[in-house]
């Protein structure tokens, strides 16, 4: 009898708890991040995702330290516009632009592309830095758009 008793407490606590799962560094056309799921860089030391800081329930997305404790984050994406609950979704469109949808999919944050990709992708730099670019380009300096461009978000 005591262990069924631990056997259902076990089950409940662990069907209660919220599992973050990681994709890879990159967020293609018909991907999207959910709040719950990061991208990590692929040296593994950054993680985009969402997050509430302290004790406040709003959601933001960001990018922080991946092993670095307490988390230290580097930059802000919705910074003046949270979301209420953890409905977040973040995606690519065809135009290169990130947009970042709340629980009605209103859009509440965006990048700009400086011109249409025919490959567009979203990636997680091994330094921090959160690009959007043609995923047949390599080439930094053809980025569309990068998150080092806009400090004043962290």
């Amino acid at each position: 009898m005591e262990c069924f008793r631990f056997l259902i407490l076990y089950c409940f606590l662990f069907s209660s708890i919220r599992i973050a799962t990681t994709t890879l560094d990159t967020i293609t056309l018909g991907q999207s991040l959910r709040d719950g799921e990061t991208v990590v860089s692929a040296d593994q030391r950054f993680e985009l995702g969402f997050f509430s800081p302290g004790t406040s329930r709003s959601r933001y997305l960001g990018i922080w330290y991946k092993n670095i404790a307490p988390v230290t984050t580097v930059w802000v994406a919705n910074r003046d516009a949270p979301i209420s609950d953890p409905s977040g979704i973040l995606h690519i469109n065809s135009r290169g632009i990130l947009e970042l949808l709340n629980s009605t999919n209103n859009i509440v944050w965006s990048s700009n592309a400086s011109r249409t990709p025919q490959n567009p992708i979203a990636m997680l730099l091994g330094s921090g830095n959160l690009v959007v670019k043609d995923g047949n380009d390599n080439n930094p300096d053809n980025f569309l758009w990068q998150s080092f461009d806009h400090p004043g978000d962290t």
